[in-house]
């Protein structure tokens, strides 16, 4: 299993396992912007070339945000998850960011749980986040650095 950065010549497998994996699935036109958009961080798991999992993640200022992570279903449960998620946290901590954040499901116990593992804390929720069905977004962080170091404390 290989992680790389997303590229042209892997957008519709990504745009295939956004199919597979989401309900209201971002376009080609979506992901394909992503490629050029500075503070864009879009990572591939891929077995034997063939992309299995990817992890969308932006940069703004010293901030961090997880848009989606994806695993195709029968490549779930194998860890891919998992090494996408620290790759973002590397990326993160080699670009001096305070934190990393993200929404999720309540219902999605074990993408919770997960991130949970990673050090993400739950910080909120966003109210009817989600659709098909409606559900809350519960917002979970990973802080990088404590506001000592913000504030030069």
């Amino acid at each position: 299993m290989q992680i790389n950065k997303l590229s042209e010549s892997n957008v519709n497998k990504v745009r295939q396992i956004e199919e597979e994996c989401f309900p209201h699935p971002w376009s080609l036109d979506s992901i394909r912007a992503e490629l050029d958009k500075e503070g864009s961080f879009f990572f591939v798991a891929e077995d034997n070339g063939s992309p299995v999992g990817y992890i969308g993640f932006n940069i703004v200022l010293d901030e961090g945000y997880i848009a989606n992570v994806a695993v195709r279903h029968k490549y779930r449960r194998q860890g891919i998850a998992k090494k996408l998620i620290q790759t973002v946290i590397d990326t993160a901590v080699n670009n001096d960011l305070a934190f990393v954040t993200l929404e999720v499901r309540p219902s999605n116990r074990n993408a919770v749980s997960l991130y949970k593992k990673y050090g993400f804390e739950e910080v909120g929720r966003r109210k009817n986040f989600y659709r098909d069905p409606t559900e809350d977004g519960l917002i979970m962080t990973k802080f990088l650095r404590n506001n000592d170091e913000d504030t030069g404390n």
